[in-house]
This record gives structure tokens, C-alpha cells and sequence, in this order.
């Protein structure tokens, strides 16, 4: 007797060969699809994060740009400190000699002054001294304080003390009062001086000629304990200046090391949102293909869901290539977004291939500002450009001589300001591009030909053709040499003027 019940094997193969319901086949599609859309979703934060660590990078290396300048300035600083130091020192050595004798003559002056005043401090007025000076005149000058030739200087004609009589003679003593002794006129005043002058070239003739040895020894210890210290002082300024630099070399180094921490951890997060996206990148590609899968599987789930699946299909958008900028060497460059097409997974291989390769552009050195000097020149364009060439007294140029040299002007003056003003800036600092003080001045020559051909009144023709030819020649001079240095840097590193 056959079994005609049907066994569990035989079931699961019919439940296996019956279709699933349309509404779970939809139901499933639309599960794949939410998940497909829910990851475009996340992956489209990732171009703005793209751009978010881009902008870090290029604030890093402004960071990195303004630390190198702060040193390099800082080093100027200390190297300036330095010179001016040992410029200072050495012309103190060199003026040692100088100063020696300038002290023993500063001390022999004093030395002949004392030697003077004691002599006239010995020489007493005395009847017999001077002719016409009897004993009660003499005893009337000693109630002045007159006693020597050193109590008084000179005598000078002046009116009576009580506003009568004239005119009578006044001495002056040495403490700046002038007394007025009666009896004492013209006629006495006069032997008075005669006698002062005689022991004033008495003592002077007394009066020691040279330094005594022992006062030129003690000059000559203190010049040299002076030479010592300041030879010391020379010796000692490398030596400080090294420590110095030191110092600075150290500081900039922990700043660097700041810096490189700092960048390091944004560049580890950085790199980990990097791998959360390359991982939801991942997860839509495998979504995609199940999806794919489900379809080829289930075929068409109706006209409602057909849009969705179709564009949830779709491969991820290429997004736009973002700008460049210098990177130091330290900071990983971001990788490019995941693409699920074949020519964008090479893409990305390639990338990979290339990225550790490819070496970043250093940071710029920094270097020295441009000279406040060439403000002379932009001012003088700048007046050009208000007033012309060959318009001021009574001339009157030709109008198109009017309008080119003002337009002329006004071209140097942008230009002149366009590279200097950048080159001024602390946190982009360097010299004036070479060829520029030659095409200056040879604007400047080409005006002042012009001016010259303008003016009709003065024969300066000649000397009007000798400045335009020497105008052109360094025009060409200072385009040849702009033009050799712009060629010099084109295989070195990046420069903020291009």
C-alpha cells in the first residue's frame, strides 16, 4: 500500500517553489531602499567635511607661516641686537686713547688751576705792591674782603651806588659782588689791575707744566681697568647673543611641537571620520547590490516603487575636485571620496598608489619687508597722475599727451602699490621683486620726456631724447631682470606673489 501523506522534505520543497507575496517582495525593496537612501544621506556630509578639513589645513599652515616668521624676526632681532652691541664696544676701545689724554689734560688743567690760586692766595696787597695805594685804601679793600690778588677778577666803570656823582669804578670780587672803595678812581684802579695781572703771570709761569709721574699712573690704571672691562664686555656679547638664539631656537622648537601635536590629533580624527565614510560607502555598495540582486530575482515590484529603486541604484555623485593649497609635510593630505563605479575605485587606487609619493610645498621662509622708501615714488605717480606732465606754469600740453601720462602714472602706481603693500604685510614679508627700482625709475625718466617734449618755450630737445632713450634702456633692464628671477623660481617653492 502506498503512503500517500507527504513528507517534510517534500513540504519545504513546496514551500520553497511558491513565489513570495507581491506586498513582502515590495515591502523588501523598500527596506533596501530606505537603507540605501539613509546612507546618501550621511555620505552627503562629506564633501562640506572635505571642505571643513581643507580650511584646517590651510589655517594650520598660516599657523606654521607665522611661527617661522616670528622666529626668523626674532633672530633678525637678536643678530641686530648683537651688532650694534659690538659697534658700540669697539668704537668705546678705539676712542680709549683719545680719553687718556683728554684726562691728562682735563687733570693737568686742574692741577695748574690750584697751582694759580694758591699763588694768589699768597700774593697779599700790600702799600709797597702797588703805586698810589697807601695804607687806609689798602685797609679799605681789606673791609671788603680785598685782601690778595685772588679776592677780586677786574674793575669796570659803573654809576654811584647812590645815583649821584657820575660814573665811578667798581672791583669785582671773585664771589660775583662789585664793591666801590672811595678814593680808589682811574688813577688807582689802574696800578690795582697792572699789579693783579703781574701775579697772575707770576703763578701761571709757576704753575706746573706736566703731570707728575704718580698722576699719570693712576690715569693710565683706570684707562686700562676701562680696556678690560670692555674688551670683556666684546667678549662676552657672541656668547650672549648664542645664548639668545638658543633660547629662540628653543622656544620656536616647542611651538613647533605644539603645532604638530595639535595637527596630529586633527589629522587622527580627521582620518577616523574618513574611515566612517569609507565604511558607509561600503555598506551602500553591498545595499546596491542586494537590491540589485532582489530585482533580477523578483523582477518589477510595481510602477509606484520603480523611481525609488531606480534612484537608489544610481552611483554616488562625483563631487568637485577641491582647491589646492600647501600642506606641510607633517599633515596627511585627505584621501578622495569612495566611488562605487569601476573608473572611480581605479581613480581611487591610483590615489592611494600616488598620495605618499607626493610631497607637500613647504612653508615659506620668512624674509625681509619692503622698505618704506618706495612710498617716494607711489606719492610722485600719484601727483603725476592728478596733474599730468608738462601742464604746470603756463604750458598746455597736447591732449593726448594729457590722458597717457595720467594713464601711465596711474598704471605705475597700481603696480607699485600691488607689490608693495603684500610685501609690507608681517605674516607675508619680503623684498620688492628685482627689476622694480629700474622700471621705477625708468617710468619716472619717460615722464619727465614727456614733459620736456611739451614744453615749447625751452631748448631742452636733445637732452628730452637722451632721457627717453635712457627711459626705454631701463625699461628693458628692469623687465629682463623681473623676468630671469620669475624664471629662477618657477622649480622652487611656492611663493605667495606668484
Amino acid at each position: 500500500m502506498i503512503n500517500s501523506t507527504p513528507s517534510h522534505h517534500d513540504h519545504r520543497e513546496t514551500l520553497a517553489s511558491v513565489p513570495p507575496a507581491l506586498a513582502d517582495v515590495r515591502a523588501d525593496r523598500r527596506r533596501l531602499i530606505e537603507g540605501v537612501r539613509a546612507l546618501r544621506r550621511l555620505l552627503d556630509k562629506r564633501r562640506p567635511f572635505e571642505l571643513a578639513d581643507r580650511r584646517r589645513l590651510n589655517h594650520e599652515a598660516r599657523k606654521r607661516s607665522r611661527a617661522e616668521a616670528a622666529h626668523g624676526k626674532s633672530l633678525h632681532r637678536i643678530h641686530e641686537q648683537q651688532m650694534r652691541q659690538e659697534r658700540s664696544l669697539a668704537r668705546r676701545l678705539n676712542g680709549l686713547d683719545g680719553k687718556r689724554d683728554h684726562q691728562e689734560r682735563q687733570a693737568l688743567a686742574v692741577l695748574r688751576r690750584e697751582s694759580v690760586q694758591r699763588t694768589l692766595n699768597g700774593s697779599r696787597l700790600t702799600a709797597s705792591e702797588v703805586n698810589g695805594i697807601g695804607s687806609g685804601l689798602v685797609r679799605a679793600l681789606a673791609a671788603q674782603g680785598i685782601t690778595t690778588a685772588a679776592d677780586f677778577t677786574r674793575v669796570s666803570w659803573g654809576k654811584a651806588p647812590n645815583g649821584k656823582g657820575g660814573e665811578v669804578l667798581y672791583i669785582h670780587r671773585s664771589q660775583g659782588r662789585k664793591v666801590h672803595i672811595n678814593g680808589i678812581g682811574e688813577h688807582r684802579g689802574r696800578p690795582l689791575m697792572e699789579w693783579r695781572r703781574a701775579a697772575l703771570a707770576r703763578a701761571e709761569a709757576r704753575a706746573p707744566r706736566e703731570l707728575p709721574p704718580h698722576e699719570r699712573h693712576r690715569i693710565a690704571e683706570i684707562i686700562e681697568a676701562e680696556r678690560t672691562r670692555l674688551q670683556g664686555e666684546l667678549a662676552q656679547a657672541p656668547r650672549t647673543a648664542e645664548a639668545a638664539r638658543a633660547e629662540a631656537v628653543q622656544l620656536h622648537a616647542e611651538a613647533l611641537e605644539r603645532l604638530t601635536t595639535a595637527e596630529r590629533e586633527a589629522a587622527h580624527l580627521a582620518a577616523e571620520r574618513r574611515a566612517e565614510f569609507d565604511a558607509m560607502a561600503e555598506q551602500l555598495f553591498t545595499l546596491q547590490a542586494e537590491l540589485s540582486a532582489h530585482m533580477d530575482q523578483h523582477g518589477d515590484a510595481g510602477r509606484r516603487i520603480r523611481r525609488a529603486q531606480t534612484r537608489a541604484l544610481r552611483p554616488l555623485r562625483e563631487g568637485a575636485p577641491l582647491p589646492a593649497a600647501p600642506v606641510p609635510a607633517v599633515i596627511p593630505a585627505p584621501r578622495m571620496p569612495v566611488t562605487l563605479t569601476k573608473a572611480g575605485t581605479e581613480a581611487k587606487a591610483d590615489t592611494k598608489a600616488k598620495d605618499p609619493a607626493a610631497a607637500a610645498a613647504p612653508a615659506r621662509s620668512p624674509g625681509t619687508r619692503a622698505s618704506l622708501g618706495w612710498l617716494l615714488p607711489v606719492l610722485y605717480f600719484g601727483f603725476t597722475t592728478l596733474v599730468g606732465v608738462g601742464e604746470l606754469g603756463d604750458n598746455t600740453a597736447p591732449l593726448g599727451l594729457m590722458i597717457s601720462s595720467r594713464l601711465l602714472a596711474f598704471a605705475a602706481t597700481a603696480e607699485l602699490l600691488r607689490r608693495w603693500i603684500p610685501r609690507r604685510n608681517w605674516r607675508t614679508p619680503s623684498p620688492m621683486p628685482s627689476g622694480t627700482g629700474p622700471q621705477a625709475f625708468g617710468v619716472f625718466l619717460a615722464l619727465t620726456a614727456a614733459g620736456m617734449f611739451a614744453d615749447e618755450e625751452s631748448d631742452v630737445f636733445l637732452v628730452a631724447c637722451v632721457t627717453s632713450v635712457l627711459a626705454a634702456a631701463l625699461l628693458v633692464t628692469g623687465s629682463c631682470l623681473h623676468w630671469r628671477a620669475r624664471k629662477g623660481e618657477e622649480g622652487r617653492t611656492t611663493t605667495p606673489f606668484g
